[in-house]
């Protein structure tokens, strides 16, 4: 078993084998004459202050739209992961700056609608011809990537906008977050270009930290979607029997005995579980009796939440429908940018789409000159390439703005 700090001397700190290649950028972020920060802090606020951050909690973590305010949504989600994982950093001895500024980023491409949302814009990609190989199409860790690389801009010291820009370390850990956990895992030995990944959990992280994040991601949800679930209705007192039956015998394994399941409890038994089986040498894990718990409550979660006919009719019905119309009117507005009658029976959506499209594109018109960063939809293949800025859009919208373009489409004020 591990003991306190046992990962300290595997930390990316100054010195340490892959600290250069860790905080490298895609281009050299300015200085300031007095900068308190290091390299990932920086990182954290340049996320924390993106507005692809700001959006998420107005999008669906696994309830769409609840009326019920204490639900979760992407943003609580993102803030679970990353009290989590700075928690399980620190006690291992790792660095938790940088483990914090990758989970705040982790789900910045996650489209509205949730995984539903995901599975759509991956279908509609596919029917389009978009997918250029890849397999999924989409999947919103690489859109995330996509995202902190080249769709979000802030405004720098010179008052220009510019990229984030972030580290390769935060970046790497952003598109590696995906994927099974289902044995104690490593960080690869060497830094690759991410381009390369082609699915879900390909590689694992560059580094520890990243490898962390990964597993308190899916630590985080377990328990506050069972206590979301109760609370909506969605399962009751039977179900929860069930859940009781794995975590007491868990519990018991570890030397204790707990009454009932509820998020802290799954927490607390994972987490200190985590930390007390996970070493250099074995790897990020937990016991054989801690993953076998999890799996358990997982797989019940599938079948009696994520699966539920109460949600999936719902999204099937509306959800999917509502993405599809908003693709197919954007993608007709962009490929026929001067069709008056387009923009005059669509006029929110229209001028919406060519505000967030002018920070990108050269296709129309001379760039603004607070714009410093990379141009990535060209006028010269404007033809090819605007089916990807109606997919980028799309998966940058909340649950709201969605509702509200399709209402505009559907001729509804309500």
């Amino acid at each position: 078993m591990s003991s306190h700090q046992c990962f300290n001397h595997e930390a990316v700190v100054a010195g340490s084998p892959k600290w250069q290649t860790a905080i490298s950028r895609i281009e050299p972020l300015y200085k300031r004459d007095i900068e308190i920060r290091s390299p990932f802090a920086r990182d954290y606020t340049r996320i924390l202050h993106s507005t692809a951050y700001r959006r998420l909690k107005y999008k669906t973590q696994v309830f769409f739209a609840p009326e019920n305010d204490h639900i979760c949504t992407r943003i609580d989600h993102v803030h679970y992961v990353e009290s989590l994982s700075r928690l399980i950093a620190d006690y291992l001895g790792l660095n938790p700056m940088l483990a914090t500024a990758i989970a705040l980023g982790h789900d910045l491409g996650h489209p509205p609608l949730g995984h539903e949302g995901e599975r759509v814009l991956n279908c509609i990609m596919n029917e389009e011809g978009l997918n250029q190989g890849k397999s999924p199409a989409f999947w919103h860790a690489r859109s995330g990537l996509h995202y902190v690389d080249d769709l979000e801009i802030l405004s720098g010291y010179d008052g220009r906008k510019h990229n984030l820009n972030l580290t390769y370390a935060v970046r790497d850990g952003i598109i590696a977050h995906s994927g099974a956990v289902s044995k104690p895992i490593r960080p690869r030995e060497h830094a690759i270009s991410l381009d390369d990944f082609n699915y879900p959990g390909e590689y694992e992280p560059f580094t520890w930290e990243g490898c962390i994040v990964k597993i308190a991601d899916n630590i985080s949800y377990l328990g506050r979607d069972i206590d979301d679930a109760y609370t909506l209705g969605i399962i009751g007192d039977d179900e929860m029997h069930a859940y009781n039956a794995i975590i007491r015998t868990y519990a018991k394994t570890r030397g204790g005995d707990i009454e009932n399941t509820n998020n802290s409890n799954i927490i607390h038994l994972l987490v200190s579980d985590l930390c007390a089986f996970s070493t250099p040498e074995r790897g990020i894990g937990f016991s054989d009796e801690g993953q076998t718990s999890m799996d358990a409550v997982l797989t019940l979660n599938r079948k009696l939440i994520y699966h539920n006919q109460k949600l999936t009719a719902y999204y099937k019905k509306n959800g999917e429908q509502m993405l599809r119309a908003v693709f197919h009117v954007l993608k007709a507005i962009a490929e026929n940018p001067n069709d008056q009658k387009l923009h005059v029976e669509y006029p929110m959506t229209s001028k919406a789409f060519f505000g967030w499209l002018e920070n990108y594109t050269d296709a129309f018109s001379p760039r603004k000159k607070d714009l410093a960063n990379r141009v990535i939809y060209h006028r010269d293949d404007w033809e090819n390439e605007y089916p990807y800025a109606v997919i980028d859009y799309l998966a940058g919208m909340t649950d709201r703005f969605v509702m509200r373009i399709y209402r505009e489409l559907s001729g509804s004020s309500q």
